[in-house]
């Protein structure tokens, strides 16, 4: 689906603020990247990293997404054992590759990243709570209209669902500076991480709000968003915080299943070369910029890990 003149004039009616004003609590869905994965880490093993965030998801009643990369290490049979558990557990299991290419780079071809999805799907599709849903890596779809139309042919031909993210985070990122800091100091307690677990907190929250706002400023109304985040070292530590922090919010925890039923992720926006969030790629399909959008979208963190150097991180 394309968008036509009428979505254009509608987005801009929605952007000077003619948007009704939303009846219900605005539904979040989690989903989580690129797990299990068998990388060391400070502080937590790969076991008791897994362990912790489900933990974290039943303490809160919440079923979520693991979109496995399998070469992380659900192809060995301790691997595939963490992704075992998110299914014994009621979550659902998507596809995120085998190895974590990029489909924008040049040296990728369109053949070598469908294999990719083939190959990650011998390992994960007889897992209970296997949906084939493909989450692009990077969320980039291709550096090239051919690529791109070439891979969403594909996916309708085998009957795969596109594994939209509409709110975007850079947990990664604030993982990375978590990480540098416990290498330095492998005994920093809580008390010293706490600053490190405040800006992660902020960020989500950050992104939270601005993608509802330009939800509401595209389509006029609250969708099920549906998050992003890693199987990684701060969402072991932290992701009780982050689910309280959106009932502190009065957002809605809603499963993916319930995310993706929407009529938003039917979309395809016809930008060139669309990524990123899908609320992003349909900014940008409408013509809005940097400025229309808000450049908080488009860093990685950077405010965030710049307030961390400033006191010392």
């Amino acid at each position: 689906m394309t968008f036509s003149l009428a979505g254009l004039v509608r987005a801009a009616l929605l952007a000077l603020g003619l948007a009704a004003a939303p009846l219900h609590a605005q539904p979040v869905a989690f989903s989580f990247d690129d797990g299990p994965t068998l990388a060391s880490t400070p502080r937590l093993s790969p076991q008791a990293r897994n362990e912790a965030m489900l933990a974290a998801l039943a303490k809160h009643k919440l079923k979520a997404a693991l979109f496995v990369t399998a070469g992380n290490g659900a192809d060995r049979p301790e691997g595939l054992a963490l992704a075992q558990a998110w299914s014994r557990a009621g979550h659902l299991i998507g596809n995120h590759t085998m190895t974590h290419p990029s489909l924008n780079n040049a040296k990728v071809s369109l053949a070598q990243y469908q294999q990719e999805l083939l190959d990650c799907d011998r390992v994960i599709a007889a897992l209970p709570g296997y949906r084939k849903w493909f989450r692009f890596t990077y969320l980039r779809e291709g550096n090239t209209p051919e690529k791109r139309d070439g891979m969403r042919a594909f996916l309708r031909e085998h009957g795969y669902r596109n594994g939209y993210v509409t709110l975007d985070t850079s947990d990664w990122r604030l993982n990375d500076k978590l990480i540098e800091v416990l290498d330095r100091k492998p005994d920093a307690t809580d008390a010293e991480l706490a600053p490190i677990r405040q800006a992660y907190l902020d960020h989500v929250k950050q992104r939270a709000l601005a993608y509802r706002d330009l939800a509401r400023r595209l389509q006029g109304r609250d969708i099920p968003q549906v998050l992003l985040l890693h199987h990684n070292l701060i969402n072991a530590l932290w992701l009780d915080d982050v689910i309280a922090q959106f009932k502190e919010m009065d957002w809605s925890l809603v499963t993916p299943d319930e995310a993706f039923a929407d009529p938003v992720y039917q979309l395809a926006p016809s930008r060139d070369v669309p990524g990123q969030s899908l609320l992003l790629s349909m900014a940008r399909s409408l013509g809005l910029g940097t400025a229309d959008i808000g450049p908080r979208l488009m860093d990685d963190g950077d405010a965030e890990i710049e307030l961390l150097k400033k006191k010392g991180y």
